[in-house]
C-alpha cells in the first residue's frame, strides 16, 4: 500500500498547483492508514517550500503533523523550515516537540543546535549586557552545544557545517580537547575550508598544545603558504625566535607583490613588521641589521607607523647608530606624544650615550604632563617612564630627586622588585644609609633570595660602620646559594671594601674551582689584586679573562686604567682602552681612561678631548672631574680647572683626596691672581 501512495506523491509533486489538493483527496480515498496521507502532506509540505509558498508549507507540516502524530520527522521539518525563515521561538517549539515524540532525532537536535548557536551569536554582537544576559549567553552556549553532539552521525558521514558550528561552540566554551578531534577532521576532508586551520591553531592554543599545532603546521603550510604567520606565531609562544623569523620570511615571499598592476599588497608592510620584532628577539648583528632594513621598508611604506617607528629606533640603538635612534624616537613622540613609548625609545637612546641631562630635559616635561593626565592615563604609562628618569638623576648626581622619582614609581608598582632595588639604591648613593638599608630589608622580606637586596643591604651596613653585621649577611648567603658565581662575588668585594683582601681572594679562588669558566669571577679577583697594590697578580688575572673573551669591554678598560694610573706601558694601555671604547663608544668612564692614559702620555690635546666628553657625561664623578681639572690645568686653562675640582669636591666623593683638590685649586687661584 505504501508504494501506491509513494507513486501518488511523485504524480502530484509534477502537477500545477491547482490539482495539488484533488490529488491529496484521492490519495487519502485511496489509503485509509492516516501514517500515509501524513507522508504525503509531508512531500507536498516540502515542494511548496521550493515555490516559495511558506504559509502553504507550514499548513501542510502541520496537517501532515495531525494526521501522524508520532512521525517526529515531520514536526523537525517544521522546525527546519521555521529555522530557515528565522522563526526562532517557533524552530524552537517545533524542534522540542519533536524530540518528546521521538528524543533521539538527529534533525530536530540539529536544528535546536543550530538556533540556539544562532542566539549565542547574536548575543556576542549586543553590547551592554548584564548579568542575566551572560547567564542566558551561557544557557543557550550549553544548548547548542547538547543538541548539535546529539546531531552528529558518530557511526557515519556527518553534515560538516554542524561539525564545524560545533566546533566554534567547543572553542566558544574553552572545551579545546573536544574541538581538536572536530576540525583535524574537518581541515582533512574539506582543504577549501578557509576558516579551518585558523579554528584548529586557536583550539591547539586553548588547550596548550603548542607543540601538536607547531608540528601540524609545519606539515600544512608547505601546502597553505597562508599558514606561515600562524607557524610563525606559535614559534613566538614558544620563544623560538629564529624559527618565526624564517616562517615570516615564506610567509611574505608568498604573497603577491601587488594586488593589482598598480596597488602595493597591504599585507606585506605588516608581514615585514612581524619579521622585523622577530629578529629583534633573535639578536646579533646580522639578525638586528636586517630587522632595520625591513622596518625602514616598513616605515617608508606606512610614514605614520608610530610601532614600527619605536622598534626601528630599537633596532638602530641596538646596532650603535644612537643618532638615528634618537631621530626616530622624537619622530614617534611627534606622532603622539600622549604615548610613552616614544619618550621611553627617546630614554634608552640617551642612555646609550650617557647623556644623562639630556634625558632629564627630554623626560621631565613629559612625566610632568602624564601626571596632570592621572586617571585619563594608564598608570602604566608614567610607570615606564620614571625609572629612566629616576636613573638620570641619579647619574647626573641629582639624589633627591632620583629618590623622589623612584618612591613614585615604588608607589605604583609596590611589588616589582627591579624598581625597590633602584630604591635601596638611590638612597645608597646619597649616603642615607638608614633608608636604604630599611629598602633594602623589605626587598628581602618579599623575595628572601633576591641576591640584589642582600648586597645593597651589606654595602649600607658597612658604610655606617657594621662591617661585621654586613659580612655575616653575606656570608649566609653564600652558603644558601652556593651554586651562584654571584654569591662569591658579592662576599669577595664586600671583603675587598672591609680591607679584608686576603678573605676576599681566598672566596675568589674558591670560586673559580668551582666556576672554572666564569669570567666575571676572574675580573673581580683582578681588581682585589689591584686593591692589594698586588699589580703583578692583578694584570695576570685580567689577562687570563681576556684569553678568554678578548672583547671583555671592562676586563680591557680596568687593565688600560691601570697601567695608565701607574704610568706604565702607555702605548699597550692606550690600545687596551680604544679597543674597549670601540666596544662601547659613549662609556664614560672608558673615555675617562683613555683621556688619563693621553695625559700620563703628555697627549693633552687628546687628553682634554676625552675627558672632556667624560666630565660632561659624568658630572657626578669626582674622580673623573678631578682629571679632567689635572688636564686643564696643564693647558693653563685655570678657570675651568677650578670649575671641575669644584665639581669633584661637590660629587659622590669616591676615592678622591679632598686637601690634595683643595691645594689644586689653590695653586689655580694663584696662577689667576686670586686670592
Amino acid at each position: 500500500m505504501k508504494l501506491t501512495v509513494l507513486a501518488a506523491v511523485v504524480s502530484i509533486l509534477s502537477a500545477p498547483a491547482g490539482v495539488v489538493r484533488a490529488a491529496q483527496a484521492q490519495a487519502a480515498s485511496a489509503q485509509p492508514d492516516r501514517s500515509g496521507e501524513a507522508y504525503a502532506e509531508f512531500l507536498v509540505g516540502r515542494h511548496l517550500e521550493t515555490t516559495d509558498n511558506i504559509d502553504g508549507a507550514i499548513t501542510a507540516f502541520k496537517r501532515a503533523a495531525q494526521l501522524d502524530p508520532r512521525a517526529s520527522d515531520i514536526v523537525a521539518e517544521l522546525a527546519g523550515l521555521y529555522m530557515r525563515q528565522s522563526r526562532l521561538d517557533d524552530a524552537i517549539a517545533a524542534g522540542e516537540q519533536a524530540l518528546k515524540v521521538s528524543p533521539a532525532n538527529r534533525e530536530a537536535h540539529r536544528v535546536l543546535g543550530i538556533v540556539y548557536a544562532t542566539l549565542v551569536e547574536s548575543g556576542r554582537r549586543q553590547t551592554g549586557r548584564n548579568q542575566q544576559s551572560n547567564a542566558s549567553q551561557a544557557e543557550n552556549l550549553t544548548k547548542a552545544t547538547q543538541h548539535l553532539e546529539q546531531a552528529i552521525d558518530r557511526t557515519g558521514d556527518s553534515d560538516p557545517n554542524v561539525r564545524a558550528t560545533l566546533s566554534r561552540l567547543y572553542l566558544a566554551a574553552g572545551s579545546f580537547d573536544k574541538a581538536i578531534p572536530l576540525l583535524v577532521d574537518l581541515v582533512n576532508q574539506e582543504p577549501g575550508w578557509s576558516d579551518g586551520p585558523t579554528l584548529l591553531a586557536q583550539a591547539y592554543a586553548g588547550a596548550g598544545r603548542d607543540a601538536d599545532a607547531i608540528s601540524w603546521l609545519e606539515r600544512a603550510a608547505s601546502d597553505d603558504p597562508e599558514l606561515y604567520t600562524t607557524l610563525a606565531g606559535f614559534y613566538e609562544r614558544a620563544r623560538r625566535w629564529k624559527d618565526a623569523a624564517g616562517a615570516y620570511e615564506r610567509a611574505i615571499a608568498a604573497e603577491p607583490r601587488s594586488v593589482d598592476s598598480r596597488t602595493p599588497n597591504p599585507k606585506i608592510p605588516e608581514l615585514k613588521a612581524q619579521h622585523a620584532a622577530a629578529l629583534l628577539n633573535v639578536g646579533g648583528q646580522d639578525a638586528l641589521t636586517k630587522a632595520r632594513d625591513l622596518l625602514t621598508d616598513v616605515v617608508a611604506a606606512r610614514p605614520n607607523d608610530a610601532r614600527s617607528l619605536f622598534q626601528l629606533s630599537q633596532a638602530q640603538r641596538r646596532l650603535g647608530d644612537y643618532t638615528a635612534a634618537e631621530a626616530t624616537a622624537r619622530r614617534v613622540i611627534t606622532l603622539n606624544s600622549r604615548s610613552p613609548m616614544g619618550y621611553y625609545a627617546l630614554a634608552t637612546a640617551l642612555e646609550e650615550r650617557r647623556q644623562y641631562q639630556a634625558l632629564v630635559d627630554a623626560l621631565e616635561p613629559a612625566v610632568a604632563d602624564f601626571r596632570a593626565r592621572a586617571g585619563s592615563t594608564p598608570e602604566s604609562d608614567l610607570g615606564l617612564l620614571l625609572p629612566h628618569l629616576g636613573f638620570a638623576y641619579q647619574e647626573i648626581g641629582n639624589h633627591d630627586k632620583a629618590i623622589a622619582t623612584f618612591e613614585e614609581a615604588h608607589k605604583l608598582a609596590p611589588n616589582d622588585a627591579t624598581i625597590t632595588a633602584y630604591l635601596a639604591q638611590a638612597h645608597l648613593s646619597a649616603k642615607k644609609y638608614a633608608a636604604a638599608i630599611e629598602v633594602a630589608r623589605k626587598g628581602r622580606a618579599q623575595d628572601a633570595g633576591d641576591l640584589r637586596f642582600a648586597r645593597l643591604e651589606a654595602q649600607a651596613l658597612r658604610q655606617s660602620g657594621k662591617a661585621d653585621e654586613a659580612v655575616s649577611l653575606l656570608q649566609e648567603y653564600l652558603k644558601k646559594q652556593s651554586d651562584r658565581p654571584e654569591s662569591y662575588i658579592a662576599l669577595a668585594q664586600l671583603y675587598s671594601e672591609a680591607k679584608r683582601g686576603g678573605e676576599a681572594v681566598k672566596v675568589l679562588q674558591d670560586a673559580q674551582t668551582r666556576f672554572p669558566g666564569d669570567t666575571t669571577i676572574g675580573f673581580e679577583l683582578g681588581a682585589v689584586f689591584d686593591k692589594q697594590k698586588k699589580f703583578a697578580d692583578a694584570e695576570s688575572a685580567f689577562r687570563q679573562v681576556l684569553s678568554k673573551e678578548p672583547d671583555n669591554a671592562p676586563a680591557l678598560n680596568y687593565l688600560g686604567y691601570m697601567l695608565a694610573e701607574r704610568g706604565e706601558r702607555l702605548t699597550e694601555s692606550v690600545d687596551f682602552l680604544k679597543k674597549a671604547l670601540s666596544i662601547e663608544p659613549e662609556n664614560g668612564s672608558y673615555l675617562d681612561s683613555l683621556g688619563w692614559a693621553y695625559f700620563k702620555s703628555d697627549k693633552l690635546d687628546l687628553a682634554a678631548e676625552n675627558l672632556h666628553r667624560a666630565a660632561d657625561q659624568l658630572k657626578a664623578n669626582s674622580v673623573i672631574q678631578d682629571h679632567y681639572g689635572d688636564v686643564l690645568f696643564r693647558l693653563s686653562r685655570f678657570d675651568e680647572a677650578i670649575v671641575a675640582w669644584t665639581r669633584a669636591l661637590a660629587g659622590d666623593n669616591d676615592t678622591i683626596d679632598r686637601p690634595s683638590i683643595d691645594r689644586k685649586i689653590k695653586s689655580a687661584k694663584q696662577k689667576l691672581g686670586r686670592k
